[in-house]
């Protein structure tokens, strides 16, 4: 198949800075079909197993609801994000703070499409602190403090650390079944990475590989950072 080019210039751009875009051009092009390849084997995957119980999540000012409760009457998709955020943890995780200030933002938008919410094992009241201290006003936040959800989904380990992961769930003629999870954290990471699990998700990553100094080996992200 001839390689495929266009016509765009850029100021002062040398012939072989275009000639090395060039070939980078035809690699996004083969990631591009990869990612599509990707998502559809996702879309494709069976039903995985029914939800053992309908867990009943805290979510403040005394309300309870149920994980069928998630659901909303039109849409039968929902993503539930495993928080790192314990209740003897001083701060929550840096990295997953980081990551769901980029999901607050897409909230209004996601959920035109699916159902969203996060879950993390800190009481409803801290968790709900933390929310107002980042400005969080769009994602619905859940305390799993009095059930095994995190223990069954594993948002946290044996030992009751606590563990990051996005886990989806369908419902089907009223039956709750969990469809997929971000399961490259179980795996070992390719030499200089992390499990880079949710990282297709994250906006902050991918704007950093745009870049000539890329995303580093020794930065992360931080609660907060000072002037």
């Amino acid at each position: 198949m001839a390689r495929k080019t266009h016509p765009a210039k850029f100021p002062g751009e040398s012939s072989r800075y275009r000639t090395a875009r060039n070939r980078l051009l035809a690699a996004e092009i083969d990631l591009r079909r990869q990612v599509e390849r990707v998502a559809s084997m996702r879309r494709k995957l069976p039903l995985g197993g029914p939800v053992p119980e309908d867990y009943v999540f805290d979510e403040g000012s005394g309300r309870q609801v149920k994980l069928s409760g998630l659901f909303r009457d039109n849409l039968d998709i929902l993503l539930l994000y495993s928080y790192m955020f314990s209740p003897q943890a001083k701060q929550p995780c840096p990295m997953c703070t980081s990551f769901l200030d980029s999901i607050e933002g897409a909230a209004v938008h996601l959920t035109q499409r699916a159902n969203l919410a996060v879950v993390a094992k800190s009481p409803i009241d801290r968790i709900q602190q933390l929310a107002e201290s980042r400005g969080w006003r769009r994602l619905r936040l859940l305390s799993s403090a009095n059930n095994n959800y995190n223990r069954d989904y594993y948002g946290e380990n044996s030992e009751g650390g606590q563990l990051p992961m996005m886990n989806v769930f369908a419902r089907r003629k009223g039956k709750i079944y969990h469809t997929y999870a971000t399961e490259l954290q179980f795996l070992p990471p390719e030499k200089g990475q992390n499990q880079r699990h949710i990282d297709m998700l994250w906006p902050l990553w991918n704007l950093l590989d745009l870049t000539p100094q890329g995303r580093g080996t020794n930065w992360f992200p931080s609660i907060t950072y000072s002037a």
